[in-house]
């Protein structure tokens, strides 16, 4: 007898949608001499301020299921990172991660505030990681999850020339579709549910193809060792991937995190977009981060 397939929604649930126009709204500021756009959604009240950082795949929004939890413990700021969404995208046409955090700086400035906790993910980690290298103004916490290590590391050189063909050839013939299409097996565990997967491809189909590939040259030309090398001592941080992550594993992230005598734990049954495929487990991990008494 056949088995039938369980029905795959095209698009995210409805209310979804909707919290995320109504508790988790676009908020557009502009940064720099130049008046360079940052777009970025802030949810919750006045409590300790949640900085989150998407990967290459994804986006602010991306974050809501996660951020959601968070509003009655934290003000969660989740940006587009430049040339995502309606941020300008970044001069350089092979940037690198201070780039990308000279940007993140410029938006903490403009909003007046100084994170509680910076919560990268997968790029977004290796982003957070330049950030505290640099940051004139750090964060109390520091929480990596999933990480994108980069390729842009001595000896990296044929493997970053690898991803980077692999990963362009494919937004040149699958489009950005045909990306969002096949995300959710990539970075999602098997379990993962029907909403779930249509999450991931509705931010997935959001992309823009020239920030993304600025990202993937981001991907490839840079290094997170050189940042984590230069974290400040008295800055608490640590590293967390999902268990059944394909992407970013355990044992990478875990080395990771063995290198630089960073604390590290696993999220139970949640692949490469931990925040997305295990929300609940994931929020708890970062209240559990964040600084005592705030």
């Amino acid at each position: 007898m056949k088995q039938t397939q369980p029905h795959m929604p095209a698009q995210p649930d409805r209310h979804l949608l909707e919290a995320l126009d109504s508790g988790f709204a676009q908020r557009v500021v502009q940064v720099g001499a130049g008046g360079e756009r940052v777009a970025y959604r802030c949810g919750g009240g006045t409590g300790p301020v949640v900085v989150l950082l998407h990967g290459i795949s994804s986006g602010a929004a991306s974050w809501l299921p996660c951020a959601s939890l968070l509003a009655a413990h934290a003000r969660v700021i989740a940006w587009d990172a430049p040339g995502y969404g309606d941020s300008s995208p970044l001069a350089q046409a092979r940037p690198l991660a201070s780039d990308y955090a000279q940007r993140l700086e410029g938006l903490l400035q403009a909003l007046g505030v100084q994170p509680a906790l910076i919560v990268g993910h997968s790029l977004g980690a290796l982003m957070a990681a330049a950030y505290v290298a640099n940051a004139r103004q750090l964060p109390a916490r520091l929480l990596l999850l999933s990480v994108a290590q980069g390729y842009g590391g001595p000896g990296k050189e044929a493997q970053a020339q690898a991803v980077a063909r692999q990963r362009l050839e494919a937004l040149e013939s699958l489009g950005v579709d045909g990306l969002a299409q096949r995300g959710p097996a990539r970075l999602l565990s098997e379990e993962a549910d029907p909403g779930a997967q249509a999450w991931v491809r509705w931010n997935m189909q959001r992309l823009n193809p020239d920030g993304y590939r600025q990202a993937v040259a981001m991907l490839c030309g840079d290094d997170i060792h050189a940042y984590l090398a230069r974290r400040p001592d008295a800055l608490p941080a640590q590293i967390a991937c999902g268990s059944r992550d394909v992407v970013t594993t355990p044992p990478a992230c875990g080395t990771l995190a063995e290198r630089f005598g960073l604390p590290f734990s696993l999220i139970p049954d949640a692949g490469h977009a931990c925040y997305i495929d295990q929300a609940a487990a994931t929020a708890r991990l970062i209240r559990s981060v964040l600084p005592a008494g705030t």
